[in-house]
């Protein structure tokens, strides 16, 4: 796992001291992706050069160090992320005689480039990976993103020069960057908690969408993103064309595919270990690290301070059915709280998925026993793991049989009553079967009542401000996939649908994100095995059925998980991996959230008198706008800390 950067100037106006410089200036906010090494190159034509921060995964000699020049000579490298077919590569390419100086993958890539040229290698690679190559012959630079988007890539300008980076610091450290504040993308921010791809929180600069790749001519011409793999079509045609084969064969064949994945991704000369929740996804990876492991893995866990998010207890149960060698941290909330001013400093745009606070924690954890850990991600998206998939068709089967007036003034009475009032009244339920946050799930189903159909109400689920807009002065919100109706997956069902979309669009602008940053902050390379190709083609072509069944998410993944650990182990409510926010903004963060909510970073963006009424509110217990008010907070601390 590394850090890139890389800048092309057509002009050719530093000299190649002051070029080198540049980049490792540039290089130097990436530090804790790449905490082991770094290193700098420019062309000799003075137009091009990279930079690269080094975190030791394969081949820890300086073999592999990089930038990277192909063994004819013809191709630099600079190269974050993993290639899990790099063996398999390696031993076509020693057939054909191709030298190869370093036993890491990185080598290995650069070798593919000479005998398949750029598009492909691409083809021909399997992994997580973001990189920059330049080809000395074409005198062509191309950008490159992973099929999933585990790894970031921005790209954009910095006055006439063309500049890419893993990070927005890199930018920011260019001396000819004009940081200019996206107001569009601040609003787009304000409705998804994150920034979503191609855009970014600055003017002129963007995301390189995952699955794609772009060239940049030697004249810094920056041609539009080209699709080397298109997630979209792929389950448009698994669809139309679904899996045939009987319940025990598809089980079968996720088995083969998942352990595969696993085993390709413990490979790494440091120690790996893995994050386990106990829950469905991140128990199959671990059961099959084990299978696989010689040795107990090493597994972690973080105990939340509340009780509605703490899964430390199932994951022990878990361990120890496997046995692996497994920590957990209980950190107090205290611990959590100081954590909170450090997220803009972990982020490189605002980002807002609370979830952020106990990922870090987790991967800080980690990080004092392995270098690399392995997650259970990605199985909610393509094997039907959110509440949503199941309750939103279902709220809209009972809602379509009353007129629309009849079910607005069902949400009015629903929301006369505080959320609050009604966490109150669901207490005397015995805990095991008390609903998990009543007052806010009643606040979220009054929201969704007056809609239309189940896509409207999906849309709205997953907006935090519905109409951010009248929010963000001087703003228009640009399209995305979730406007545009005629860009949604061609699929036969409102779930197949919104699997699809989050596929597309939640995984990589705000899971994979999360992941990124929270482990690259403390150095720790996470590796996602539900995201391998052939397993992402292999849910694509799925029944819903297979899915779903009877009412139950993941049934296929159940069914493979049951094979190894027992149904008791694992059979419990989706539970999130979250933080008691409601609470904290009452109490310990009110007054660092008052001090940037009524102070001067955010009146240049927002219409203040909206965000301070939804601040009393939430003070008053009339209404619970916590990720709301958590969305407007780290927009104004990524403010005062960069904007």
């Amino acid at each position: 796992m590394c850090g890139v950067v890389g800048v092309l100037d057509s002009k050719a106006t530093r000299d190649p001291d002051e070029f080198l410089q540049l980049v490792r200036d540039m290089s130097k906010p990436l530090r804790w992706r790449g905490p082991d090494g770094e290193g700098a190159w420019v062309d000799d034509h003075g137009r091009v050069a990279f930079g690269h921060r080094r975190l030791r995964v394969l081949d820890l000699s300086e073999a592999a160090s990089q930038p990277m020049v192909s063994p004819s000579g013809r191709y630099v490298l600079t190269f974050n992320g993993e290639i899990y077919n790099f063996i398999e590569l390696r031993e076509k390419l020693h057939r054909r005689g191709l030298p190869l100086h370093s036993t890491g993958d990185t080598a290995v890539l650069c070798a593919a480039f000479d005998r398949w040229g750029v598009r492909g290698a691409i083809e021909r690679i399997e992994g997580m990976f973001a990189f920059g190559v330049w080809d000395r012959e074409e005198r062509r630079l191309t950008l490159v993103r992973d099929r999933m988007g585990e790894k970031p890539l921005f790209y954009g300008l910095a006055g006439t020069e063309v500049v890419f980076a893993s990070g927005l610091d890199s930018f920011r450290a260019h001396p000819r960057f004009n940081a200019t504040i996206d107001r569009n993308s601040v609003a787009l921010f304000l409705r998804h908690q994150c920034v979503p791809s191609p855009y970014s929180i600055y003017e002129n600069v963007w995301k390189l969408p995952p699955g794609c790749l772009v060239e940049v001519s030697e004249r810094g011409e920056i041609g539009a993103p080209e699709k080397y793999w298109d997630l979209k079509g792929l389950i448009e045609r698994g669809s139309s064309r679904p899996f045939a084969g009987s319940p025990n064969e598809a089980v079968d064949e996720l088995e083969r595919l998942l352990t595969k994945s696993v085993a390709n991704r413990m490979i790494a000369d440091v120690p790996v270990g893995a994050f386990l929740s106990g829950g469905i996804d991140s128990s199959i990876i671990v059961s099959l690290m084990q299978s696989a492991s010689s040795g107990p893995v090493r597994t972690f866990t973080m105990g939340s301070p509340t009780a509605d998010f703490d899964e430390s207890a199932d994951a022990r149960l878990v361990a120890a059915h496997l046995g692996t060698v497994h920590q957990e941290i209980h950190v107090d909330a205290s611990e959590a709280l100081a954590l909170v001013p450090r997220l803009a400093e972990i982020y490189d745009e605002p980002f807002a998925d609370v979830s952020q606070v106990p990922t870090y924690l987790l991967a800080r954890l980690a990080r004092t026993e392995v270098t690399v850990s392995l997650t259970g991600d990605g199985g909610d998206e393509l094997f039907c793991g959110y509440n949503r998939y199941t309750w939103i068709p279902a709220l809209w089967r009972i809602a379509r049989l009353a007129p629309q007036p009849v079910r607005a003034q069902m949400a009015a009475w629903i929301t006369a009553i505080a959320p609050h009032h009604w966490d109150r009244a669901a207490s005397v339920v015995p805990r095991r079967t008390r609903p998990r946050m009543l007052g806010l799930k009643l606040a979220k189903v009054a929201e969704l009542l007056p809609y239309d159909d189940a896509d409207e109400m999906f849309h709205r689920v997953v907006s935090h401000w519905a109409d951010p807009t009248s929010l963000v002065l001087g703003a228009v919100e640009p399209p995305t996939m979730h406007t545009d109706r005629s860009s949604w997956p061609q699929v036969p069902t409102v779930v197949e649908r919104m699997m699809a979309i989050d596929a597309l669009t939640y995984l990589p602008d705000d899971i994979l994100v999360k992941l990124d940053r929270a482990t690259m902050a403390v150095s720790l390379e996470s590796r996602v095995p539900m995201l391998d190709r052939a397993v992402v083609e292999f849910a694509a072509s799925l029944p819903l059925s297979y899915k779903i069944r009877n009412g139950r998410d993941k049934w296929l993944l159940r069914q493979m998980l049951e094979r190894t650990v027992p149904v008791a182990l694992t059979d419990r409510p989706k539970s999130g991996f979250g933080v008691p926010i409601e609470d904290w903004l009452r109490g310990p963060l009110r007054r660092w959230a008052e001090d940037l909510l009524f102070g001067p970073s955010i009146r240049e963006f927002l219409n203040t008198e909206t965000i301070h009424s939804a601040w009393y509110e939430h003070q008053r217990g009339v209404r619970n706008h916590a990720y709301l008010l958590w969305d407007v907070l780290m927009l104004a601390s990524w403010l005062e800390l960069r904007g």
